[in-house]
């Protein structure tokens, strides 16, 4: 869909929403600075970046295919920004961090999004590719949310508000509720139905930060404990998703299925396998 076929009202909301988000990715510069000028990463993790720039290129090539130029400009955009993020995260980390960041950053950014690049290319073609990449990309919206929850656990358990920045909570509070109606005006529930949780966590972030904002305690991590911490929130993404895509996985395969059939013809068959359950 092109920008000329957008209703006044959806455009309106897509153009402030590109307004928005582009100010919400450039919200951890402050972050980034104090990294520079500490030379270290520490108390601060690579797995909102990794994951944001995943979340950016997964819409970069949604909006390619739907060809959409308002959600073509802000994730190509948010691709270029989210990658420096990263790289710089990997120049200040320590040995340990970052070999984590590179293990997260191949296994989700190249051969994750490589896959569904490839199957999706090969499989389908229009409409119907578009159809899985908006699944896809809920799915995984849905999912990215245990990034801010983990940032959430560490503010209650720390009683500190010093990892949370609270510019970046508004804005992103603030970016999905403006594409939450761009989505629904469109009526895209790919784009809707994700922000709707997106700006409920976001205005939790906001009460949490109210509570402890005045408490001025620094946390000073040790080396081994931040390990510990990282390893923690890493496993809360895998069972989130998991539970997310437990509850997903039957609407998600049947969408899927009727896709796919007409995509590969009357007279091929599509193979299904068992799904398994992380545990």
């Amino acid at each position: 869909m092109g920008t000329h076929h957008v209703p006044t009202a959806a455009f309106a909301f897509g153009l402030l929403g590109n307004v928005v988000s582009f100010i919400t990715f450039l919200a951890p510069l402050p972050t980034f600075y104090g990294i520079y000028k500490r030379k270290s990463t520490q108390g601060f993790q690579s797995i909102p970046y990794v994951v944001s720039l995943l979340s950016a290129m997964l819409l970069l090539y949604y909006g390619l295919v739907k060809k959409n130029t308002l959600l073509i400009t802000i994730n190509g955009i948010g691709c270029v920004i989210e990658t420096a993020y990263v790289a710089a995260y990997l120049i200040y980390a320590s040995k340990n961090d970052r070999m984590l960041t590179l293990k997260l950053f191949l296994s989700m950014n190249v051969l994750g999004y490589g896959a569904v690049l490839s199957t999706t290319f090969f499989l389908s073609k229009g409409a119907k590719r578009a159809q899985i990449i908006g699944w896809i990309c809920m799915t995984f919206s849905l999912g990215v949310f245990a990034a801010p929850l983990c940032i959430m656990r560490k503010v209650i358990k720390t009683r500190s508000v010093e990892f949370m920045p609270i510019s970046l909570s508004i804005f992103l509070t603030l970016s999905a509720i403006v594409w939450f109606f761009y989505g629904f005006l469109l009526k895209d529930f790919f784009i809707a139905v994700p922000n709707v949780l997106g700006f409920v966590l976001g205005g939790v972030q906001m009460v949490l930060y109210a509570i402890y904002r005045k408490n001025t305690k620094k946390v000073a991590a040790e080396p081994n404990l931040q390990q510990q911490e990282s390893t923690e929130e890493i496993i809360d993404i895998v069972k989130l998703s998991a539970a997310i895509c437990q509850e997903l996985n039957p609407v998600l395969a049947a969408k899927l299925k009727d896709v796919l059939k007409d995509s590969v013809g009357e007279d091929e068959q599509i193979i299904e396998t068992p799904s398994k359950t992380i545990k």
